[in-house]
């Protein structure tokens, strides 16, 4: 059943929406007993090292090692780090592990899109947490679309990760050990490094932080972890590269600017408050107006440096020619790129995805207003790794939920 627009505007304007209140976290990160160096910052590396008796003299010079062996190299074992000394070794063995997120399942699409299941450990030892990760490879890129959050801080009701509930926040370690984890599995360390000739144009060339929950309520764990990503000496992907996606915490965009450094996407999806209300409930929270006005403000912000604005299209909801002339007139004056993103179908959603006729006029409105407007072709959608569809098994769904969706996927 598709929601129509004139409803959605009726009920917003006879029932006023309840303030916006965010989930809290069910659960706390709790360190294993032997935790691994795998996603550390430096100043956890060296923390770490204290920890085995190494002298402070000598710890950046050993955490620069150990940095080169971890996010250059990709080293698996302790025994491979052979520029630290073998008792060094042994310590760090004794103490810590080289361990990724654990894949508990892989699936591969027909256009290429795969998408990892990631086990995490869980509170006190209780039972372990999951998060989705996915690869998109495009003939000019490889993006890599990372995990925040176990759940969702939000509740976006177009969005099949927004119906989980908040279980925990990821650590830094455990947002940059997505990164780690996808170039052992795509084999992508000794693209970098041949034995003979010049090195080949990694697999994973972009990250884009869209996937499962909010970063910017995970502020500090989102930078610690982008910072060890961006790192020139490391895995070295350029903030350039990298695009925070936020359905619009405005206290935390500026900051995000100066502290984090990467692209910025902005979930926006409607021109209205009175829908955006609805579809994006923060919205209640930190309106149109404030949101934009953070947006301005971005450091960085240029011609050069653009903002994407998301916009999924709903069919008689957010699609039409009016809303397509509003969404210009909301954003005249932020350099901007807006993502026309068809909506990706869930079982149990009242959406449906526009008509494709209705979306090229939309595009066509919004590109000729000078903005670039390109319609993100799904990818995924049949192992459900679609934007939108992103809900870990820790909230597993039946198997007719699972079969519905298979089928809608087949049918786009």
């Amino acid at each position: 059943m598709t929601v129509s627009l004139t409803a959605a505007k009726t009920d917003a304007k006879t029932e006023s929406p309840a303030p916006f209140v965010e989930k809290l976290p069910l659960e706390r990160y709790q360190a294993p007993e032997k935790p691994s160096l795998v996603g550390l910052t430096r100043d956890a590396l060296a923390d770490a090292l204290g920890g085995v008796e190494v002298p402070v003299r000598q710890r950046r010079m050993r955490v620069q090692q150990l940095w080169h062996w971890l996010y250059v190299r990709g080293a698996q074992d302790f025994d491979e780090m052979t520029t630290l000394s073998k008792d060094l070794r042994v310590a760090l063995k004794e103490r810590f592990t080289l361990d990724r997120p654990e894949v508990a399942a892989e699936q591969i699409s027909v256009d290429g899109t795969r998408k990892w299941l990631l086990r995490l450990p869980g509170e006190h030892g209780g039972s372990p947490h999951e998060v989705e990760c996915v690869y998109i490879p495009e003939t000019d890129r490889g993006t890599l679309c990372i995990s925040s959050q176990v759940g969702c801080t939000l509740n976006c009701s177009f969005c099949h990760t927004g119906t989980q509930r908040l279980v925990r926040n990821l650590t830094a370690a455990e947002i940059a050990g997505q990164v780690v984890l996808a170039r052992d599995r795509l084999e992508d360390w000794q693209r970098a490094a041949p034995p003979h000739g010049e090195p080949e144009k990694r697999l994973v060339s972009n990250i884009v932080m869209m996937g499962m929950g909010e970063p910017l309520y995970n502020f500090e764990a989102v930078r610690d972890g982008l910072a060890v990503v961006a790192d020139g000496d490391g895995l070295s992907i350029s903030k350039r590269r990298i695009t925070l996606s936020t359905s619009g915490v405005v206290p935390q965009i500026v900051r995000a600017g100066a502290e984090i450094g990467s692209m910025l996407a902005i979930s926006l999806h409607a021109v209205t408050d009175e829908l955006r209300d609805q579809l994006v409930p923060l919205n209640r929270k930190y309106p149109i107006r404030e949101l934009l006005e953070a947006c301005r403000n971005y450091p960085g912000l240029s011609n050069a440096r653009r903002i994407t604005f998301e916009y999924v299209m709903l069919k008689g909801i957010n699609d039409s020619v009016v809303d397509a002339r509003a969404l210009v007139r909301l954003l005249k004056g932020i350099p901007a790129k807006i993502n026309l993103i068809p909506f990706n179908p869930w079982p149990g959603s009242s959406y449906e995805c526009s008509d494709w006729e209705q979306i090229e006029k939309f595009s066509e409105i919004v590109f000729n207003a000078g903005y670039a407007s390109p319609v993100r072709t799904p990818r995924g959608r049949d192992i459900l790794a679609a934007c939108g569809q992103l809900k870990s098994a820790t909230e597993k769904l039946s198997a007719p939920e699972r079969l519905a969706l298979r089928a809608m996927a087949a049918t786009e």
